[in-house]
């Protein structure tokens, strides 16, 4: 089978282009390489991937319509898009918010009009659980409301989902949507926390904890995040799926975990919580569990030693690597 990949070059779309690649499929990544983080990650990533004979890289920018839709004259016969390019991060989006605007709403709107013209029947829609906002439900359910984001990142993803539901609705297009909860692994982001905190941790440079650390998240390991993406093109009709770890931990407890896998204690300054951060993250994965059979592989104890043997395997590579907020 052939997939689209967009954001083939980042964190979770060059693992899950790895991952089909690496069971005989196709893989036709879109990504425009920006600069929203470092790119040598990016290219890293399409480097390792173009070791595969079945994958190709197709540079344009989402945002540009003509550009997606004149992708139909050229593209083979294409079973699934999984859509993961997006401006990711709450706090950037406050200060820039039309750029999410473009980038995680206007993108999807072109790539939609693309299924309907070229008849691409499947299409997964990476989201976040940011769309929940500041639930009080613990673990959130995927019918807990989404009505109330704390961030223009979080009402970018609701926008796309919506968008997504109207395509299923009128052009029976089969739509996945998956809400990420706190995502990590191998070749990660350089402004994700567990990124940030073990390359801090090394360098001996103190880590920034927002409020007292007690806030708890629930982290999920990429690879399995990978699987459900691929999973969730099978489906019929219109569902929404929650794509966490099935367990939380506390900001405090993680560093403590990173200190134990480095032998080394952090260097820790706490400053006031950022309003648009939610204070406990919690999915309730037993949607996806029955309808996709997706059962999570990695505890964080595994994740994390994943994550840190791949981390100080090449810290060469992560020096030069510039962290971002």
């Amino acid at each position: 089978m052939n997939f689209i990949v967009t954001g083939a070059a980042g964190f979770i779309g060059y693992h899950t282009a790895k991952k089909i690649l690496e069971s005989g499929n196709s893989v036709i990544g879109i990504d425009n390489i920006n600069d929203f983080y470092d790119i040598k990650l990016k290219n890293e990533r399409i480097k390792s991937l173009e070791q595969f004979e079945k994958f190709a890289i197709i540079k344009i920018d989402l945002k540009n319509k003509k550009d997606v839709l004149e992708l139909q004259n050229s593209l083979p016969n294409i079973s699934s898009i999984i859509h993961l390019a997006a401006f990711a991060g709450v706090r950037t989006s406050i200060t820039d918010p039309w750029s999410y605007q473009d980038n995680n709403v206007n993108a999807t709107l072109n790539l939609l009009e693309l299924c309907k013209i070229a008849n691409i029947k499947n299409f997964s829609l990476a989201s976040t659980s940011s769309v929940y906002g500041d639930s009080k439900s613990i673990p959130t359910k995927e019918s807990d409301t989404s009505s109330f984001p704390l961030s223009p990142y979080a009402a970018s993803k609701i926008s796309a989902e919506l968008l997504a539901f109207t395509y299923n609705y009128h052009f029976d297009i089969n739509v996945a949507i998956l809400r990420f909860f706190t995502v990590y692994g191998p070749f990660g982001r350089p402004d994700m926390v567990i990124f940030k905190f073990l390359k801090s941790i090394i360098n001996d440079t103190p880590i920034t904890i927002f409020g007292d650390g007690n806030q708890t998240r629930d982290f999920t390991y990429v690879s399995d995040v990978a699987e459900a993406l691929i999973k969730s093109t099978k489906i019929q009709g219109y569902e929404i799926y929650n794509v966490g770890g099935g367990s939380a931990i506390t900001v405090n407890k993680l560093v403590e975990i990173l200190e134990n896998y480095l032998n080394k204690k952090a260097k820790i300054q706490n400053i006031a919580r950022d309003p648009s951060d939610i204070e406990h993250s919690l999915a309730d994965i037993s949607k996806i569990q029955t309808q996709l059979n997706w059962y999570t592989e990695y505890n964080i104890e595994k994740g994390i030693n994943e994550t840190v043997k791949w981390f100080l395997d090449n810290l060469e590579f992560i020096s030069s690597i510039k962290l971002q907020d």
